[in-house]
């Protein structure tokens, strides 16, 4: 017998823990260094409009099937799909997607969170570019340290999902959402009276066709569905907390907006400081741990500014892994009947053991033969893995089965219930069934290196 379903407590609630799972390190981590090495504003502009006519049409997606089957996402396909082995592995894919970046993810959290530490004691104070860059190399060979915030990080997270969806999950998104927008818009504002301000809204904001690249629109397409977290199982999870009176295609472009209003936010508020002090915008995945620290040691007030920075940040991360977690434990307690306790507990457990290697990427401790052998780190194999075949695979499964297989009356029931935009289901479904899978297909393409957009179109 099929335990009853818990639902969010509040729709407020529902929409900051489904912005909070999607506003992370992607959002205030990937997006700036992405848009920097793309160019900045003309990427933007078709990120959102990637956003908006792609990645929203799946997020609705994903929930329409969740809280249609009211169950995990490898329970809504057993439930909607006939236990169908073909539909069940896009749910198994997404789970094993958000075990496997939970894995990692935390190691960055964890990052985030020796930042936080060394904010406050000004470690980084005085120091030179060189001097900085090497303290983040020394915490990336260093064993000991990495694992221990590794630890640290992973246990907060369990302790956070435990107590369950509404005095769990809904709880602290709300919470560390208002946090994480208060702070952002405090450093937005500060970022406004810096010099490099005006600089910075024009590279983010004014599109540049010189640094155009056709491949430019697959990664802005990529990166909606990284920031709207798809093809991760986390919507179909949290669809399933939902109830019928709640609207879904309002609330999709409630936290598609969001989304978009964050990530712009963020670029406001780093690009500023780089132009400021002479940086470039192309600083790429160091941004955040090697040069920022340096930046924000030149600014009045650094203590503050540095600390209150990577608090967002590991905000940002939390409020991700929280979704992570639950995505896997939600689905062992509707497969295997586990309490909630134990779910979280032995998913907790097993992404620490799991994250191990990733941790250790910086050392020869364990699998030191591993780059040599596959050409780069454990830590960017799985990373690499995930994102290039296990997203984009199950975001595409899901996209064709909501599009094509799933019911098509019950698809419009649940698109429409509780809706006041339920003139927009056919439209919906015309980016679902046609737009979607095309799209995600030529990012799967592109990425696994089978064609070369660029070399296609010159």
């Amino acid at each position: 017998m099929q335990k009853a379903r818990e639902h969010w407590g509040s729709h407020l609630g529902f929409i900051l823990a489904a912005a909070g799972s999607a506003i992370g390190l992607g959002t205030l981590w990937k997006f700036p260094y992405v848009a920097g090495e793309n160019g900045g504003g003309l990427f933007v502009f078709i990120y959102l409009l990637c956003t908006v006519f792609i990645g929203v049409p799946v997020f609705i997606a994903e929930l329409i099937l969740g809280r249609r089957a009211q169950r995990g996402a490898v329970g809504v396909f057993i439930s909607l799909a006939d236990n169908s082995a073909v539909w069940k592995s896009a749910g198994w894919l997404s789970v094993l997607s958000s075990f496997l970046i939970m894995s990692y993810y935390s190691v960055i959290g964890g990052w985030g969170l020796s930042y936080i530490l060394m904010s406050l004691m000004q470690s980084y104070k005085g120091m030179s570019a060189q001097e900085v860059n090497h303290l983040f190399d020394l915490i990336y060979t260093s064993a000991d340290i990495t694992l221990f915030w590794h630890f640290m990080f992973t246990g907060l997270v369990v302790l956070l999902v435990l107590p369950g969806v509404k005095q769990g999950i809904e709880y602290w998104s709300k919470f560390m959402m208002s946090g994480l927008f208060v702070m952002l818009v405090g450093l937005f504002a500060y970022a406004t009276t810096m010099d490099g301000f005006s600089e910075a809204v024009h590279f983010l904001l004014y599109p540049n066709f010189e640094n155009f690249r056709p491949s430019g629109i697959l990664e802005a397409l990529g990166l909606s569905f990284f920031t709207l977290s798809l093809g991760q199982g986390i919507m179909l999870t949290y669809g399933s907390y939902m109830r019928s009176t709640e609207d879904i295609p309002k609330t999709a472009l409630i936290i598609g907006s969001m989304i978009i209003l964050v990530a712009i936010l963020a670029g406001l508020m780093i690009f500023p400081i780089i132009f400021t002090f002479g940086f470039s915008p192309e600083e790429g995945r160091g941004l955040v741990f090697k040069t920022l620290p340096l930046l924000f040691s030149k600014l009045p007030g650094a203590l503050f500014i540095s600390t209150t920075f990577f608090i967002l940040l590991v905000f940002a991360a939390l409020s991700s892994a929280i979704a992570f977690v639950e995505v896997v434990s939600a689905n062992l307690t509707d497969l295997l009947g586990w309490s909630r306790k134990k779910a979280v507990l032995i998913v907790g457990a097993a992404c620490f053991i799991f994250g191990i290697p990733s941790a250790l990427s910086g050392t020869d401790v364990i699998f030191a033969n591993w780059p040599q052998i596959f050409g780069k780190t454990f830590f960017a194999t799985i990373d690499d893995l995930v994102s290039v075949w296990l997203l984009p695979v199950a975001g595409l499964m899901i996209s064709l089965y909501a599009g094509w297989f799933f019911d098509l009356k019950a698809n419009e029931e649940e698109f429409k219930s509780g809706s006041t935009l339920q003139w927009l289901f056919k439209i919906w479904l015309f980016f679902i069934r046609w737009v979607a899978p095309v799209a995600i297909t030529l990012i799967m393409l592109q990425e696994s290196g089978i064609i070369n957009i660029d070399t296609l179109l010159k």
